[in-house]
């Protein structure tokens, strides 16, 4: 059978790969400490599943409109005007199977053959599937390191032509965990609103942030560009739900209604139960998030301060999100056991096949200098984890 071409554009989630082969080696009995998910560590929170106990106890187990519920969009609302200073109708909020599901949805709802979407590496793994999904073609713009990872204005400039459709942000970013000030967002708003270029702002490690550092969404920075964004997020990561699914975002009428009629025809509505759980998550306290994140920076804290203590590795401290980006190029050429390292990818197989720990190679990334660590584990996994990395590397062939 002949698949679709479209197949053939894409790879495979690589931080998914490496998760499924950490536990299959795990499963045949080795010791495998993993840094490859994006996921939350904690459970989560009681008041959030007591929610969704309630609604199957409630029998709240049936469809809901394919947008989300009423309540589950008012408590949206409420937080982007609370959180975010922006005010939306329901007219203006879809509800998703999680943030990825709301990214996928928008970009088959915007996006067609001649578009040029506007993505900035390192970047999360799949938002150039998302646009060759739909025919278009992904312009990567290539940050540096001594940039903070963050699009120059001159660097956006360089790369808009006329068939420019929308550049996707993501602060806290996966992978740096770099976050925007708002003096940058600015000078990147201006060159957006002379364009009319829409911007897509993935914003899920919002609340993931550390040393006093602030979040603004570039929607914030100037008023004429609110028509011109799409603000997308979820409780996944803030709230430890990522099972639970849910995704959302808030943008121009016309665009969410596309989503919407996207939507009805690939899952009908988020479910039901982590609907209610969502609201719950929303409305309810925040003080298990806080300390999460309390507990995310002491650990990004320690990581740091043992990958710069390495001989080989270099890593800039996040501002948010729970990743760190170490780079590894040095260590590149270096030869073990008749094999040599030559890129990312040998690095993290023999990193996980000799030590044990299970990283993501930055090419995944679009920077292929770098390897990406989640720090979503416990105290006691990062520092056996990266005690294990620097032996491993101090036995390479230097």
């Amino acid at each position: 059978m002949k698949l679709a071409e479209r197949v053939t554009r894409i790879k495979a989630s690589p931080t998914l790969a490496i998760t499924a082969k950490a536990n299959a080696l795990k499963e045949e009995g080795r010791d495998i400490i993993g840094f490859g998910a994006g996921e939350p560590d904690f459970d989560t929170p009681l008041n959030i599943k007591n929610a969704g106990i309630k609604a199957i106890e409630d029998g709240f187990t049936k469809y809901t409109p394919v947008g989300g519920t009423d309540e589950l969009k008012d408590a949206i609302i409420d937080k982007l005007k609370i959180d975010n200073q922006l005010t939306y109708s329901r007219s203006q909020v879809v509800v998703s199977c999680g943030a990825k599901h709301t990214l996928y949805n928008l970009a088959q709802a915007l996006f067609e053959k001649g578009d040029e979407v506007i993505i900035s590496s390192p970047y999360w793994v799949s938002y150039p599937a998302f646009a060759l999904l739909a025919d278009a073609t992904p312009v990567i713009i290539e940050t540096k390191e001594s940039d903070g990872f963050k699009v120059r204005p001159d660097q956006l400039e360089g790369v808009i032509t006329k068939n420019t459709k929308a550049i996707i942000l993501n602060s806290p970013s996966n992978p740096t965990g770099a976050v925007y000030a708002f003096e940058e967002l600015e000078a990147l708003a201006d060159i957006l609103v002379n364009s009319g270029i829409l911007a897509i702002s993935d914003d899920i490690y919002e609340k993931i942030i550390f040393d006093a550092v602030q979040f603004f969404n570039i929607a914030n920075v100037r008023e004429a560009l609110k028509d011109l964004t799409v603000v997308v997020n979820g409780v996944s990561k803030t709230y430890a739900m990522t099972g639970w699914r849910i995704g959302y975002a808030a943008g121009p009428e016309d665009i969410m209604a596309a989503v919407s009629k996207i939507q009805s025809q690939n899952t009908s509505n988020p479910t039901s139960i982590s609907q209610k759980a969502a609201v719950e998550a929303l409305r309810g306290s925040q003080e298990d998030p806080r300390k999460m994140v309390e507990e995310y920076s002491e650990r990004k804290d320690c990581i740091v301060e043992m990958l710069n203590t390495i001989d080989g590795i270099s890593c800039v401290k996040p501002q948010g999100a729970f990743y760190v980006f170490p780079k590894m190029s040095q260590l590149y050429g270096v030869s073990y056991k008749g094999g040599t390292i030559s890129n990312s990818v040998d690095l993290a197989e023999y990193l996980l096949d000799e030590a044990g720990v299970a990283v993501v190679p930055g090419s995944a990334f679009g920077s292929d200098d770098h390897i990406r660590l989640s720090y979503a584990t416990s105290m006691e996994n990062i520092q056996k984890g990266i005690e294990r990395i620097k032996a491993a590397i101090d036995n390479l062939n230097r």
